[in-house]
């Protein structure tokens, strides 16, 4: 068979015709054979059963029945008529109604001929089935039959424009009938018979004719594998391509400045997760390959110290580090931090940033070139042209999701090879998703928190406990702590946002009168200079009280605040909970995290508040985020491109994705460039995806 017959417009596709094809193309997407037969059904009708009538239960299931109709009648109702016809089989009768398309009906209904009609009954005074699906018995027997009918993806505009689903069935019998679609396998012998799938070309006839339930789910898990599968190759290969091409500089010598730091400054014994992520990335940067890794930890399992070690160990082998931070506070707050760990060693460590003075920079960039600046912290400044680096070895990027890849590739042309990569973030990526969208980094998870530290404690709290929550404070702020006051700020209702926080802000200062309280408020209309100001003074302690819009989400560290409430929590989603509760709970003494809400609440709501007073996991809370909002608006768009799946779930089909991942590193490990006879097959078919940019190509 021609296998570029499947490229064909579908306006050719008899049955079809240009003002279909029209639709199809703009409600479905569907522009070529190929993409049809990807339309895959969302559900199926099973249709294993005929019923007899006086089996029918009054339970409003959809049912077949084999009869005949003997007689027919209008009735006037109030509004308009209705067309009733009375349908018997051997057991009894029950009505037929329409209340539209009367004419078709009256000139095309065969009396006392056998039909198959198939609906929803309804029961009053007897059975009836309003606007049942009828077919001729002996053209029913006729028919690519299938036992489950598929349920195909549609629009209103669709059905509104007579494209139904039995229109949609017939277009697919139709493809069936004039390709005749043998599909070459695309997977290899080994694969199938290990997994026992069944081949490609059953597996597609089956999940659009499907013959029995067992059938179907067999169709399914083969074309679900299939899908996982390729992507986890591309990813893996992208990584070993990677891997080969591109040389990084071996860092051999662990040397002095690791080992003074790690045997006699460390201010803390590190946890078994931060010696095992240190391993993992010395096995990296000790070999000729270049690393690209990201490093995954909840906020305050100390991401910050791993990274120094590791720029140790650059300048240990004769090289710069540098640190990136999306954010000036942040930015600082890591110099803060960095400074202080190395204060007895003999480190020059500096700050880069886009407000930095013109006689700082020219120190910088002079050190830098003659190689006296060991460390360099900053924001995207370090990203001009100007900011050259005489050895750069090591570049550290915190929060990986605000940088693009465009900045990550400027960081690379800073030296003859590029420098080893290490990405870090304090977002959590369900593990199933890390697979899928960061196959082609290597990713290492700090999961345990330093000793020392207490677990939040978080509660949720109705509006109508106000007084008792603001009680609390007050009790916490006699202690000596701090408190953040968080509102939700959404495009959409910005200025009902802006009213709720200034009203929130009033109400706190009546029950928090200065000068025994003062509060800080921070929000998205005030210049930067207001913003650094207000968040200062509450760094340093000269404010009790924080209110703040989302603003605050990224990393300032006030180990002295020890309260996080949260208004509307509600309406935030479960990772942005998580994160601001992270920004409290960073000293030694216990924090509190209060999520207030009104009564009135989702399901989804009420799951996301649950979650975040059962669990303070990020992983655990990750997952549950995942299963309620999908891949595609967690990662943003910039991502979701990997994610456009025809018919597998990232979320539902876990188990399928790790078997797909397991199979395809175990491949790639015995033969890393598809060469054996045995994966000549995967190798055809991954080369054709290239070309389509597209799974569903490989037709014989």
């Amino acid at each position: 068979m021609n296998p570029n017959i499947l490229q064909t417009p579908i306006d050719y596709l008899k049955g079809v015709g240009p003002t279909r094809a029209t639709l199809l193309r703009s409600e479905l997407g569907v522009h070529t054979y190929q993409d049809l037969l990807n339309l895959f059904p969302n559900r199926y009708l099973d249709k294993t059963q005929y019923y007899k009538i006086n089996q029918l239960q009054r339970n409003s299931a959809e049912v077949q029945i084999i009869g005949k109709i003997v007689h027919l009648k209008t009735v006037e109702q109030k509004k308009g008529k209705r067309l009733v016809a009375k349908f018997i089989d051997d057991t009894g009768e029950i009505e037929l109604v329409w209340f539209k398309g009367h004419k078709w009906i009256r000139e095309n209904i065969k009396l006392n001929t056998p039909y198959v009609i198939f609906g929803k009954t309804k029961y009053y005074n007897g059975f009836n089935m309003p606007h049942p699906e009828m077919e001729l018995l002996a053209e029913h027997q006729q028919n690519l039959r299938t036992a489950m009918q598929p349920i195909y993806p549609s629009t209103e505009k669709l059905s509104n424009r007579g494209i139904t689903n039995r229109v949609l069935s017939k277009m697919m019998q139709q493809l069936f009938i004039e390709t005749n679609v043998r599909f070459y396998d695309t997977l290899s012998a080994e694969i199938l018979e290990e997994l026992k799938l069944i081949s490609k070309s059953e597996a597609v006839f089956n999940i659009h004719f499907p013959k029995s339930q067992e059938l179907l789910a067999k169709a399914q898990y083969r074309l679900k594998f299939e899908e996982l599968f390729y992507i986890q190759l591309q990813l893996i290969i992208k990584k070993l391509i990677r891997k080969q091409k591109i040389k990084g500089f071996p860092f051999t010598d662990v040397g002095e400045y690791f080992t003074t730091f790690y045997n006699n400054h460390l201010p803390f014994e590190l946890t078994n997760a931060q010696k095992r992520v240190i391993k993992e990335i010395r096995n990296d940067i000790g070999s000729s390959a270049q690393m690209n890794r990201l490093l995954q930890g909840d906020v305050g399992s100390g991401k910050t110290i791993v990274g120094l070690m590791v720029m140790l160990l650059a300048m240990d082998n004769g090289f710069q580090a540098c640190l990136m931070a999306p954010t000036a506070i942040l930015a600082n707050q890591h110099y803060q931090g960095i400074t202080e760990l190395t204060k007895d060693l003999d480190i020059n460590v500096k700050l880069l940033m886009g407000s930095s003075k013109v006689k700082e920079r020219r120190e910088i960039h002079q050190e830098l070139e003659d190689g006296t600046l060991h460390i360099l912290i900053g924001t995207h400044a370090i990203l001009e042209d100007k900011v050259k680096f005489k050895n750069l070895g090591l570049a550290i990027i915190d929060e990986q999701h605000r940088f693009g890849v465009a900045q990550r590739a400027k960081l690379w042309h800073k030296n003859t090879y590029p420098p080893h990569v290490l990405v870090m973030t304090a977002t959590p990526i369900p593990r199933t998703l890390a697979m899928s969208l960061y196959g082609d980094l290597d990713i290492s998870v700090i999961d345990e928190l330093p000793p020392g530290r207490k677990a939040i404690k978080t509660v949720h709290r109705y509006d109508s406990n106000r007084l008792k929550v603001f009680k609390f404070m007050a009790d916490e702020i006699e202690k000596g702590r701090q408190i953040y006051i968080v509102y939700p700020l959404i495009q959409e209702s910005e200025a009902m946002d802006y009213k709720d926080l200034m009203d929130g802000y009033e109400s706190i200062a009546r029950s928090f009168p200065a000068p025994q309280y003062q509060i800080s408020i921070v929000h998205g209309k005030m210049k930067p200079v207001d913003k650094d100001y207000e968040m200062d003074r509450f760094v340093k302690g000269e404010t009790q009280i924080m209110v703040a819009t989302t603003v605050i989400e990224v990393g300032v560290n006030v180990p002295n605040a020890s309260v996080m409430i949260i208004e509307s929590a509600e309406r935030f989603g479960l990772s942005q909970l998580h994160q601001l509760r992270g920004r409290v709970g960073r000293g030694a003494e216990q924090s509190f995290c209060i999520l207030m809400t009104s009564f009135k609440l989702s399901a989804d709501s009420k799951t996301r508040l649950e979650t975040m007073v059962r669990t303070n996991d990020g992983f655990d809370i990750a997952e549950v985020d995942l299963k309620l909002r999908g891949p595609g608006d967690i990662m943003g768009t910039q991502q979701s491109g990997v994610l456009n799946l025809k018919i597998a779930d990232i979320v539902k089909d876990n188990d399928i994705l790790k078997t797909a991942r397991h199979y395809a590193v175990k491949i790639l490990n015995e033969d890393p460039s598809l060469a054996l006879e045995k994966n000549k097959v995967l190798m055809y078919t991954y080369q054709q995806m290239a070309k389509h940019k597209n799974i569903w190509n490989y037709i014989s």
